[in-house]
């Protein structure tokens, strides 16, 4: 399983400190092993360096070292960073050995827009951004300027057996009330009914709670929390509730991020990622589909959570234009590379939407369910969800629902200490 991607979207998910979604690789917990330079390759007289954090699928560094190597214009160094590739690039930032082309999750940081790290892509970006996944492009921009170019997209959502579900006479749920019937319909002695995570979904679900509340986190012109108030509690709530029925698979074999306890049939319905569809296919063939998560109360809506790892240019390189050059073509112009990037290592979304319907996986069936939600519904935590703010979050769920505190006199003080944040980092 892929341990980088499990804790970047843990954490956009609402219950850990960053603001950061969707990454794709693995970790081995340290930095020990080596970074140095894996391929150079390209014409030109220019040399760039370009980094990547260390994709879990096979294939994808001898990819990327093919399109560094068939860059014309520049002699391109593709670097492959085991280990906590964040650590790393936020301490290279801040010397004088950093990268002329990186990726970051969601795009470039407010801690690197804020202290003038990354360049300013807007003149390559903004020309294209209608070929590119709306909502991906919101997060992306900032302050009406594109600082990253979308690489690819992953996300999370819900799975369900289709025979188990008809078998119990129940149809796949579109709100949450239909969600906590139909888990505690299929549930028996043998298979749970709904899984998300062994901490019992508070954790994954996080900022889920406010989206499928019909809510947002901030305001428009983010000066204070805009989930503080009766449809956020009521939801929270509804999940509590929920929480104590047999429906909820409290424990099972794995974590949320691995579809083990939905291949193994633990679980009628779980709550997981688009990298495990894989799994359940060979598992199951054509017995599952997935939808977004459903509405919760009147005024919700269904939602998921998206992450997308964007191409940045450092802004004090030697070679600004000429990494931003070979961004463009890469990431911009090569549509072939994109959607082999997307589709022949793993299941992700390539960032266009033309794109879509030329990735395999994602051409009919659930693959095209999942790339549809993340179009029509797709959320991500804001650029200005800061880790005070994520933490105080965290805690607040977590004692609503698992120790059965009072809603609002929870979140009192985590709306008091949004609008105390969103000033310290607007400076």
């Amino acid at each position: 399983m892929n341990l980088n991607r499990r804790h970047l979207f843990a954490a956009a998910s609402g219950l850990a400190a960053a603001a950061t979604l969707a990454a794709c690789g693995s970790n081995d917990g340290g930095l020990s092993s080596s970074s140095a330079p894996q391929s150079t390759g390209g014409g030109g007289n220019v040399a760039l360096t370009q980094w990547y954090h260390e994709y879990g699928e096979a294939g994808v560094k001898e990819a990327v070292e093919k399109y560094a190597a068939e860059y014309p214009n520049a002699q391109v160094t593709a670097v492959w960073n085991p280990g906590d590739y964040a650590q790393k690039l936020g301490a290279a930032l801040l010397t004088n050995d950093f990268p002329d082309v990186f990726e970051s999750e969601q795009g470039a940081s407010l801690d690197m827009i804020q202290q003038g790290q990354v360049a300013d892509l807007t003149d390559i970006v903004a020309p294209v951004e209608a070929e590119f996944a709306p909502a991906v492009m919101k997060r992306f921009k900032f302050e009406d300027k594109y600082f990253a170019i979308p690489q690819v997209i992953d996300m999370q959502l819900l799975y369900y057996r289709k025979s188990v579900l008809e078998a119990a006479g129940v149809q796949p749920p579109q709100t949450f009330a239909e969600l906590a019937d139909a888990a505690n319909a299929v549930a028996t002695d043998d298979m749970g009914g709904f899984f998300a995570g062994n901490d019992g979904g508070v954790g994954v679900l996080g900022t889920m709670f406010i989206w499928a509340a019909g809510l947002e986190q901030f305001d428009e012109e983010r000066t204070k929390a805009t989930f503080t108030e009766t449809s956020f509690y009521d939801a929270l709530v509804a999940y509590r509730d929920f929480s104590k029925t047999k429906g909820l698979l409290q424990s099972a074999s794995a974590e949320w991020y691995d579809g083990a306890a939905f291949v193994n049939g633990e679980t009628a319905m779980q709550w997981g990622g688009l990298w495990s569809m894989p799994d359940i296919q060979a598992a199951h063939g054509d017995d599952f589909g997935v939808v977004a998560f459903p509405a919760i109360g009147g005024s919700g809506r269904v939602a998921v959570p998206f992450g997308a790892f964007g191409a940045c240019v450092a802004a004090k390189g030697a070679n600004v234009d000429a990494a931003k050059e070979f961004v463009k073509w890469l990431w911009i112009d090569q549509e072939d590379k994109q959607v082999e990037f997307a589709d022949a290592f793993g299941t992700h979304i390539p960032a266009k939407t033309a794109l879509v319907s030329r990735a395999s996986k994602l051409a009919e069936g659930p693959g095209a369910d999942a790339a549809k939600f993340v179009a029509e519904n797709g959320f991500t935590n804001d650029i200005m969800w800061t880790g005070p703010l994520g933490q105080a979050y965290s805690a607040a769920v977590t004692n609503v629902i698992k120790r059965d505190a009072d809603p609002a006199a929870e979140f009192t003080s985590v709306g008091e200490l949004a609008a105390t944040e969103l000033q310290r980092v607007k400076g």
